[in-house]
């Protein structure tokens, strides 16, 4: 058991140092995160089954749009599949083209560059969604009636009890997202419910080593929104991280129920 420390960065030097150092047969990754589906709620426990760095990007100069071929594009260093941001879409006064307008212009979202153990050397591939093991992510469905503590204390208590869930896809960028625009505009370009900060990078190590791997997220606040005061993850922050450790406590124990077909590789499990 390690603690990665914060950032996509921190997360991905873990893993790699985990999978060199140790004979890894797989990986359970949790923590909390920002929560960017509005039909969850603060304390509930997310399983993505996919996960997608969404921090790399294509900056796109002012004056080009959407028609407009990225540089490099030709060559397959980057690409316009994954859709963009266009700055000017949140400028305040749309109603004057003109004057909405934003030097920032437009971002493209990117996926990795990656070269896996299992490839031709130096033949490159790319990941935008990296999937979770199929089988480890069939066995969380097992923990989706836990009964999860509901209360901070006497009397901070979340409006109902928090659920487990599996979901499709949990996002990661170098970002503390904190801002409601921007967290639907996630939602709406790429489904994402865990918004944070290092899942993808565990994913995308575990996914170039031929390593499964599931990540477990216990959501701590709404990102950019849910209460007017402020961030809510200073309030749920305890129950939000106890929630994910109870969650990994019940899952790890699964894992040995599989016998032993992991002896000889991981095919079984990705």
């Amino acid at each position: 058991m390690v603690m990665t420390g914060l950032s996509m960065l921190n997360a991905g030097l873990t893993t790699q140092m985990l999978l060199s150092l140790f004979r890894v047969k797989g990986i359970v990754h949790w923590g909390i995160a920002g929560n960017a589906n509005e039909d969850l709620q603060i304390g509930d426990v997310t399983i993505p089954e996919y996960w997608a760095h969404v921090s790399l990007w294509n900056w796109q100069r002012f004056g080009d749009g959407k028609d407009n071929e990225l540089p490099l594009e030709a060559a397959g260093d980057y690409t316009r599949e994954y859709g963009f941001l266009n700055f000017s879409d949140y400028t305040v006064g749309q109603s004057n083209p003109e004057l909405s307008a934003n030097h920032l212009n437009s971002i493209w979202y990117q996926p990795e560059e990656i070269f896996p153990a299992s490839g031709e050397p130096e033949e490159r591939q790319h990941a935008f969604w990296v999937p979770a093991s199929k089988r480890y992510y069939a066995l969380a469905k097992k923990l989706e009636g836990m009964e999860l503590p509901a209360c901070v204390n006497a009397t901070t208590c979340l409006p109902r009890a928090p659920r487990v869930t599996r979901v499709s896809k949990g996002c990661s960028a170098n970002v503390f997202l904190d801002n409601a625009e921007y967290r639907q505009f996630l939602r709406k370009q790429f489904g994402c419910t865990p918004v944070e900060m290092e899942s993808a990078a565990v994913a995308l190590v575990a996914h170039t080593q031929g390593v499964p791997f599931l990540t477990i997220r216990s959501l701590s606040d709404l990102a950019g929104g849910g209460s007017a005061l402020g961030n809510e993850a200073s309030t749920f922050i305890d129950i939000a991280a106890k929630n994910a450790v109870e969650v990994m406590l019940k899952f790890v124990p699964l894992l040995g129920k599989g016998g032993d077909e992991m002896d000889d590789g991981a095919a079984a499990d990705m």
